[in-house]
């Protein structure tokens, strides 16, 4: 690793007019405040650029690159100060957790998906540097959750930009900073827009007996939504191509089974038809479980493509009833990484050949 120059953030350096902060070779980060108020870093290189959110959850607020703008269609243009879930859902990436996660059952009393989403970082920072595969700038930060008597928790997450490339890497540490041990969850957000026609390849088996479909979260759905959401379950494959017929204007959510290579990683890619392809790569050693979350109704266009997780997204209760809830000693941090954007054609053919490979155990 060569050298790290880190700057410090604070929160009245942020303006309405955007500031660029620093160069590090072709690599760039600026500053600027939405006309919410919401502080946002632009990272840019040459292939495209993306905004972190650095006091509001470290989210990844938009992403493009090769001129494709990757993230959700939702009804925010900008982000939203606020902690509440839905109230600001629109961005690429959020972190979900950490005392729980997911939609809260009648038994619960978290909000949508914990309290990571929108958590007000005390810290954030952007750092350059470089490694064996060049120059890179980052954002990160540091939230402190503490409660009296129930817990104390640290959350840094990281955010990677390299030179000239289409994708970011993605990583989150969380260090428990009681004496005793704490309950955990945790789910990477990742919401593409889905594209007519595109195809979706990942290395997970979709058998009708290794894939479970599920209905989303909806209010008195029509009965053909069922007969849609019972379809998918005999055939999961029926939505490995989006076809503009799908009735997807209610959510479907699809349980699966990853499988890594040789190195650890489970891909998951969605190709569009002009050959470039959104990306999600994560380690199932450290995220298990994997939903897939689809609705396109018009208003909200979005793909979850691979939302790894170390649990399902049913809420604590549920959750600890299947006994999906982790435990991280006390003192210690439990780290998860992945890497999210955009392939270009020639990089979607490998991969899709690449994980082809792994599903047939090549």
């Amino acid at each position: 690793m060569g050298i790290q120059t880190k700057l410090h953030l604070d929160a009245s350096y942020f303006t309405r007019e955007e500031q660029l902060l620093v160069e590090h070779g072709t690599l760039q980060a600026s500053i600027f405040r939405y006309r919410s108020g919401v502080c946002g870093v632009r990272l840019a290189n040459s292939s495209g650029r993306l905004v972190v959110l650095p006091y509001q959850g470290q989210q990844i607020w938009s992403i493009e690159f090769a001129g494709q703008s990757l993230g959700m269609k939702s009804i925010f243009e900008e982000p939203q100060p606020t902690r509440d879930f839905l109230s600001t859902y629109g961005g690429f990436l959020q972190h979900c957790g950490l005392t729980a996660m997911g939609n809260p059952g009648p038994e619960d009393a978290h909000p949508v998906h914990g309290e990571l989403p929108n958590a007000p970082y005390q810290q954030a920072f952007i750092q350059a540097g470089s490694d064996e595969r060049g120059a890179y700038l980052e954002v990160g930060g540091s939230y402190r959750h503490a409660i009296a008597f129930t817990c104390d928790y640290k959350a840094e997450p990281v955010i990677r930009l390299y030179e000239d490339a289409t994708t970011v890497q993605i990583r989150f540490t969380a260090t428990n900073l009681r004496t005793e041990p704490m309950e955990y969850m945790y789910l990477a957000h990742v919401n593409f827009r889905p594209v007519d026609y595109g195809r979706l390849v990942y290395s997970a088996p979709c058998g009708a007996d290794q894939v479970r479909v599920t209905p989303g979260a909806v209010d008195s759905p029509p009965a053909e939504y069922y007969a849609f959401i019972d379809r998918v379950s005999q055939n999961p494959s029926l939505l490995n191509v989006f076809e503009p017929e799908h009735l997807l204007n209610l959510e479907v959510l699809q349980f699966f089974k990853y499988l890594a290579d040789r190195d650890g990683w489970a891909h998951s890619i969605h190709i569009q038809p002009d050959g470039c392809a959104g990306y999600v790569k994560h380690r199932p050693e450290q995220l298990d479980k994997v939903v897939r979350w689809i609705v396109r109704n018009g208003t909200e266009e979005a793909l979850g493509l691979a939302l790894p997780a170390t649990a399902e997204p049913g809420g604590y209760t549920k959750e600890k009833q299947k006994g999906n809830i982790r435990t991280l000693p006390a003192k210690s941090s439990v780290t998860f990484e992945l890497e999210a954007g955009l392939l270009l054609p020639e990089q979607a053919i490998a991969m899709e050949k690449h994980i082809n490979d792994v599903l047939s155990g090549a």
